[in-house]
């Protein structure tokens, strides 16, 4: 048989289980023990959170590696490659590097069904274990105690934050969310919440396991200084730790924290230079993400984010607020149709000029007219567009070089903005 090519496996994988999630441990480690997956790598840290993990892993990859460390990184969902989940001493893995761990999971599997998710994580898992990593950063899928990331024990866990999202599978109050992410904790080991009031649930179950907790705004902190912020924290015996003088970041500060504290608590060398530096240069596509457009001889700035819950529409606002533009600005804005529309708009329903809407290429989007109805009932006019280009083609032309476009809502619509932009470039 013809080797598949990577599109081919994910095609494939597609339509391998019966449904796309299906949560549960019981599949993945039948075949994560016949692979003789174990450790994967000397530190192995878990990220849960309902918003921030991508940015924390990308922190604390950035502080791993200015030492010198060869880190593995796992996240998802991808925006435009695969290849974006699996990230190997800073470099994606290849397609023929996909291709034959894919393999060694087809193979291992038998007649076990896995998830698109699970063979995904488990081909990451593969990759990782035969890499020589010092580090794995391993971002969780959904929730946490049942996904299957959660087969890596944590050395350190992080929670970045609690809100409510993905209720049909984590349930519809805080105290359900932080029960299911409470489940990477492991019995004696440190565990870190970004969340400024984490929900009993989440605290009992570290004291059940004895872990070490540390807690943003109790064990560690940060604070503005003008035009700089601060640090404060501890590190793995307990002693006071300061940073007084960081660069301002485009991504959030306060994930930036949680990663330096995670950091503090591996006992690596603590050089304030060399992690300021590596704090600064950390970059995500589609998170806070600043881009230009030359567009019919006009400049136009364009801001990025995958924000796509109401917590995550509300930091938007927070940050949109902090950094007024001279002109106006501009909604791109799309959502999947088991988000709260509502939730997501009511933060952000003053701080647009103009709302483009546009449907998403996901069989799981809402109808551009739909969001546009109810957007119009909560006091907000908007435009429909059959698509996210569409909808960016009518804003570039009616936007000037002082005004903001913000592209916002979901994964699919940052997604379709830089397949465009890339277009526009090429």
């Amino acid at each position: 048989m013809t080797a598949r090519t990577l599109a081919q496996w994910l095609a494939y994988l597609e339509q391998l289980h019966p449904s796309a999630i299906d949560m549960g441990l019981e599949r993945s480690r039948q075949v994560f023990e016949r692979m003789g997956l174990g450790r994967l790598a000397r530190y192995q840290v878990l990220v849960t959170g309902t918003n921030g993990k991508g940015s924390t892993c990308a922190f604390l990859a950035s502080l791993l590696e200015a030492q010198g460390l060869k880190v593995g990184v796992y996240s998802s969902p991808h925006l435009l490659r695969y290849n974006e989940r699996v990230r190997l001493a800073g470099l994606e893995a290849s397609d023929a590097a996909l291709c034959e761990a894919f393999t060694a999971v087809e193979a291992a599997r038998g007649e076990v069904s896995l998830t698109y998710f699970e063979m995904g994580t488990l081909a990451a898992f593969w990759l990782f274990a035969r890499a020589g990593l010092d580090a794995v950063v391993l971002e969780v899928g959904l929730g946490g105690r049942l996904d299957a990331v959660n087969l890596a024990d944590a050395d350190l866990a992080l929670v970045t934050s609690i809100a409510l999202d993905h209720g049909e599978y984590l349930g519809h109050s805080r105290e359900a969310v932080a029960f299911e992410k409470a489940g990477i904790f492991r019995a004696g080991r440190p565990v870190l919440c970004g969340d400024l009031a984490p929900p009993l649930p989440l605290l009992q179950q570290a004291q059940a396991l004895g872990c070490p907790l540390s807690l943003r705004g109790h064990d560690y902190d940060l604070a503005p200084a003008g035009d700089h912020w601060q640090w404060r924290g501890h590190d793995r015996q307990g002693v006071a730790l300061t940073l007084p003088a960081l660069p301002l970041l485009e991504l959030p500060m306060e994930n930036a924290a949680l990663a330096l504290q995670a950091y503090a608590l591996l006992g690596l060398p603590f050089e304030p230079g060399t992690l300021a530096g590596a704090l600064q240069g950390t970059r995500l596509a589609g998170r806070l993400d600043r881009r230009e457009l030359a567009w019919q001889g006009k400049v136009l700035h364009l801001l990025l984010d995958v924000g796509h819950n109401p917590e995550a529409a509300q930091y938007l606002s927070v940050r949109l607020a902090a950094r007024p533009v001279a002109g106006r600005r501009f909604a791109v804005f799309g959502l999947l149709a088991d988000k709260d529309l509502a939730g997501v708009v009511a933060p952000l329903a003053g701080t647009f000029s103009q709302w483009a809407v546009a449907t998403l290429p996901s069989p799981r989007s809402r109808e551009a007219t739909q969001v546009a109805r109810a957007l119009a009932n909560l006091g907000v006019s908007a435009a429909s567009h059959g698509s996210v280009a569409q909808a960016l083609e009518q804003v570039c032309n009616a936007a000037g070089s002082e005004d903001e476009i913000v592209v916002f809502g979901s994964f699919f619509c940052v997604a379709e903005a830089l397949r465009w932009l890339a277009g526009r470039a090429a």
